[in-house]
């Protein structure tokens, strides 16, 4: 008899950040954290073999104030992953997340991501393996297909394969991956989007915690996914218009809006404690671009940033100008 994952709490699942390969790396998830303190988030993509003997210190770099997090893992070989997932289970990881649903050529070339959704035995000896490795929840992000792949009866059997192995939390990227003819970008953008295969499963896998991913664009869309799944995973619309992610919290969880200058002041204390240990300001603020997407003085203070956070000393005094420029274009608005 297999052993079965721990569960997830369900609000923990309500409101989550996609892994996002270059983006999600910790500053910006301290930076998610300040704006949303209920959100589940993701690291990027590390493969297993990375993880066992590449830089831990760099690849696993976490912050105390990021929890709950996961971590998301490639690969395809059993064994590597149960030691990948034991060691970020011991770094202090919340979930590990077995990726099945990045199309890229790297990664089909590595037979991981996309590809293993053809080979659900396999996926499911590696999420067994998982588990028995490590106390912590084993989950796995997957697309509904790849190419092709329209049957729901197969779909509906690689979800089932790895259920029973013991996983009990899915992450839907609810459209195909296309592994032939589109980048990884447009593979995010061109598959059409069908959220009904999620609600489907849900509805049939009632024990099963489903989270759909895709598309996700605003606060009404991340809604009405919560009527027909355990939870709303947004991606780049958290990422490019990352007060979003306050809205949902507070709309979600309870609270008061914060403005945007009182958040960034709020993540003041991270960036500070980064530059003190030699982290250059234009790693950590890249993140923060879109923070006032769409209001006035976001271009200003876009620029502000850009122009100055890979300077020699630049520092939170940057910001500051950064954000006085938008409070003056706002009272002149």
């Amino acid at each position: 008899m297999p052993s079965v994952s721990p569960a997830i709490a369900a609000d923990a699942l309500r409101l989550s950040v996609a892994p996002m390969m270059d983006w999600t790396d910790s500053h910006c998830r301290a930076f998610h954290r300040v704006l949303a303190p209920h959100a589940r988030l993701y690291t990027e993509m590390v493969h297993a073999n990375a993880v066992i003997h590449g830089d831990r210190a760099r690849l696993l770099a976490m912050d105390p104030s990021e929890h709950p997090v996961a971590l998301q893992l490639g690969g395809s070989e059993p064994g590597l992953l149960a030691q990948a997932a034991r060691i970020g289970a011991d770094a202090g990881f919340d979930e590990i997340n077995l990726n099945c649903g990045c199309p890229s050529d790297r990664v089909q070339a590595g037979r991981f991501g996309a590809c293993l959704m053809r080979e659900p035995q396999l996926v499911a000896e590696s999420v067994a393996a998982m588990i028995e490795a490590c106390n912590v929840p084993v989950t796995v992000k997957c697309r509904l297909g790849v190419d092709d792949d329209h049957e729901w009866n197969r779909f509906l059997a690689f979800i089932d394969a790895i259920a029973d192995a013991g996983c009990r939390m899915f992450v839907v990227h609810a459209r195909n991956a296309w592994l032939q003819g589109l980048s990884p970008k447009e593979n995010r953008e061109v598959p059409p989007l069908r959220y009904d295969w999620a609600y489907r499963l849900k509805a049939e896998r009632p024990e099963l915690q489903v989270v759909v991913n895709g598309g996700i664009a605003d606060a009404v869309e991340a809604r009405a996914h919560l009527d027909r799944v355990d939870g709303a995973m947004l991606g780049r619309a958290a990422y490019h218009t990352p007060y979003l992610l306050h809205e949902l919290d507070v709309a979600w969880f309870g609270g008061e809006l914060q403005s945007r200058g009182g958040l960034l002041r709020a993540y003041r204390p991270y960036i500070e404690a980064q530059l003190e240990r030699g982290v250059q300001l234009k790693h950590i603020v890249r993140h923060v671009l879109g923070l006032f997407s769409g209001q006035p003085g976001g271009r200003g203070f876009r620029q502000v940033l850009s122009e100055g956070a890979h300077k020699p000393g630049a520092g939170w005094s940057l910001v500051e100008r950064a954000l006085a420029l938008t409070e003056r274009e706002r009272e002149a608005a």
